[in-house]
C-alpha cells in the first residue's frame, strides 16, 4: 500500500475509543490554489472558499462509500454572498461562489460570516449511491464563522456534540488551510443509532477542550504532519487510533465529453433554443470557470 504522507492535500481520520470520541484533520495547500486559480475572487471571497473547502474535505471524508458525494451549499436572500457551493467526491474538491463585488467593497477587511450573508440557511447533503441513501440537513446560517456554522448543523440536524476548527492563510501567494472535527460517536461506537448520543457525556468537555486548544498556526503548518499534530493534542490519552489517510485533489466533472453527454439528452427542439448566434451551443461551468461550445451537428 502507498503511504500518504501527512503535510498537504490529505485528510486523516481520527479516533479515541476511550473518551467515545471520533474525528478528522485535514491540511490543504496547492488543491486550493488549483480551485481558485480560474476564478479571480476578491481577497476576502477567496479566503471564504478556502474556508469552504477545507471544512467540505472533513465532512466529505465521513462517507464511508467510496462513491459517496457530499455537497456543502450555503445561501441567503440580499445577502453579498448569495450563493457558495462546494462538493467533496473521492476525495476531489470543487467550489464557486455568486456574490456581489461592489457591495463587497463596502464592508470590512475580514468580515465575519454575518456581513457577507445576512440570514440565510446552510444546506450539507451526503449521497451514498452504494446503498441509495440520500440525507440532507438544514439549518440557519449562523455563528461569526464556517466553523460555528458547522457545529451548529451538528448540534441542529444531527444532534451530535461536535468542534470544529478552521484556519486559512495565504503566504507568499500561495493558499494554505487546515481543520479539526471531532464529535461524540453515539453510544461510544460508531454505526449505532444517533438517537442514542448523550449531549451531557462526561468525556465530551474534556475532548472539546483538548481539540479547542489547537492553534491556527498548527493548522496550518505544512511542516507539520497531522498525526503529530494529533498526537501533540492528545498524548495523554490512553489510546488514539489514526486511520487511513485520504489525498485531496482538484476535481470537477466537466469536459466536452461530459456535457457534450447531457447536452444530447434534451429534445431537439429544446437545444434549438440552447444555440446562440455563433451556431454553437456554449455551456458554462461555475465551479472551474470553464465554457464549453458544443457543434450541435456532433449531437447527432
Amino acid at each position: 500500500m502507498q503511504t500518504v504522507e501527512l503535510n498537504t492535500d490529505v485528510v486523516l481520520g481520527v479516533t479515541i475509543p476511550s473518551r467515545n470520541a471520533r474525528g478528522r484533520i485535514a491540511r490543504l495547500g496547492p488543491v486550493l490554489d488549483a480551485v481558485l486559480a480560474n476564478h479571480g475572487y476578491p481577497p476576502a471571497i477567496e479566503k471564504l472558499l478556502a474556508e469552504a473547502l477545507t471544512l467540505t474535505a472533513l465532512l466529505g471524508s465521513l462517507l464511508k462509500d467510496p462513491g459517496g458525494q457530499m455537497t456543502l451549499q450555503a445561501q441567503t436572500e440580499g445577502g453579498i454572498v448569495d450563493l457558495l457551493v462546494c462538493d467533496y467526491l473521492g476525495g476531489e474538491l470543487r467550489g464557486y461562489v455568486r456574490h456581489d463585488r461592489e457591495r463587497l467593497a463596502d464592508i470590512s477587511v475580514n468580515p465575519k460570516l454575518p456581513e457577507l450573508f445576512g440570514k440565510g440557511y446552510l444546506a450539507i447533503t451526503f449521497d451514498q449511491p452504494a446503498t441509495d441513501e440520500r440525507y440532507q440537513g438544514i439549518v440557519p446560517l449562523e455563528g461569526n464563522s464556517l466553523a460555528d456554522a458547522a457545529q451548529s448543523y451538528f448540534s441542529q440536524s444531527e444532534q451530535i456534540p461536535s468542534l470544529a476548527r478552521l484556519a486559512v492563510e495565504k503566504r507568499d501567494g500561495k493558499w494554505v488551510g487546515g481543520g479539526l472535527l471531532l464529535q461524540h460517536l453515539p453510544e461510544g461506537e460508531e454505526g449505532r443509532e444517533r438517537l442514542h448520543t448523550r449531549l451531557d457525556h462526561p468525556d465530551w468537555p474534556h475532548v472539546a477542550i483538548l481539540g479547542g486548544s489547537v492553534k491556527p498556526e498548527e493548522l496550518t503548518d505544512q511542516k507539520l504532519p497531522l498525526d503529530e499534530l494529533i498526537w501533540r493534542l492528545f498524548h495523554e490519552e490512553e489510546e488514539v487510533r489514526t486511520l487511513d489517510a485520504q489525498r485531496l485533489s482538484k476535481g470537477c466533472r466537466c469536459d466536452n465529453d461530459y456535457v457534450r453527454s447531457v447536452i444530447a439528452r434534451f429534445p431537439e427542439d429544446e437545444r434549438s433554443a440552447m444555440v446562440g448566434d455563433d451556431g454553437l451551443i456554449r455551456v458554462d461551468c461555475a465551479f472551474c470557470s470553464s465554457n464549453f461550445p458544443i457543434d450541435p451537428a456532433e449531437l447527432g
